[in-house]
């Protein structure tokens, strides 16, 4: 995460979040020479989430924390005032993924709470989808976009010029455990070849049924990040499981 006083960063009391730091980097500042690791919080023990966090934070490039209505996706998961008590544990970036069928009306309170990726989904509609984007924007944040399995790849076409990241589901949203579905790694060489030279400036994330056996394939189908969760809190030696990643 950038802090006051690095270029990433400025101070805006015009912003309607008042007065706040805004990321103006995002995942901007990492290597695009190597696989990144955005991992997902929701695979930690959720009874001490600061433990997880400090284990991990040397190795992780950024914490990736699930949010979800019970509407759009099966389930509750994260909140704006957990991710503010969060906040202070680490340092790397937050990549919030709204899992929520009105984005718009959560993005200010994540914002506010430090999250630095705003990552919304294209099924909502092109209207809310468009609102959602230009607010991540205006609060000075990284903006995202996530298509779930059953939603063309060419649905992200049309932000592609609004975007800094384009996550494709591998599995369905909601639910942990799931293998990895026999389409994820077409779709994902599908976005990798529609997306062309703006590989440059948009990452390419896969989310779900990550395993030491599909990171690779997802690797080559052109993921630029992926969202660890069991793979990373099981692991017995996080410098060899973070040592093979970076590998790939």
């Amino acid at each position: 995460m950038s802090h006051p006083g690095s270029p990433a960063t400025r101070l805006d009391r015009t912003s309607p979040l008042g007065w706040c730091i805004l990321n103006t980097s995002g995942w901007r500042d990492l290597p695009h020479t190597r696989l990144l690791a955005d991992v997902s919080l929701w695979s930690a023990d959720l009874a001490n989430l600061a433990a997880g966090i400090e284990r991990v934070e040397p190795f992780a490039d950024s914490f990736h924390l699930d949010v979800s209505d019970a509407h759009f996706a099966p389930g509750l998961l994260f909140f704006p005032d957990l991710m503010r008590a969060l906040r202070p544990l680490t340092k790397r970036p937050f990549h919030i993924h709204l899992m929520v069928e009105r984005p718009t009306t959560l993005i200010e309170d994540f914002a506010a709470s430090g999250a630095d990726v705003i990552t919304i989904h294209a099924e909502v509609g092109e209207s809310e989808a468009a609102a959602a984007i230009q607010a991540i924007r205006r609060a000075g944040r990284s903006a995202g976009l996530a298509l779930r399995l059953d939603t063309p790849v060419a649905a992200s076409e049309p932000y592609f010029d609004r975007i800094d990241a384009l996550l494709l589901l591998g599995t369905v949203p909601g639910a942990k455990g799931q293998d990895l579905a026999p389409e994820a790694c077409g779709r994902l060489a599908s976005a990798a070849s529609m997306l062309g030279e703006r590989r440059a400036r948009v990452r390419l994330i896969a989310d779900g049924g990550i395993r030491s056996h599909t990171v690779p394939l997802l690797r080559r189908a052109g993921a630029d990040v992926i969202v660890p969760g069991s793979l990373v809190f099981q692991s017995r030696n996080l410098a060899e499981t973070f040592s093979w990643l970076r590998a790939l």
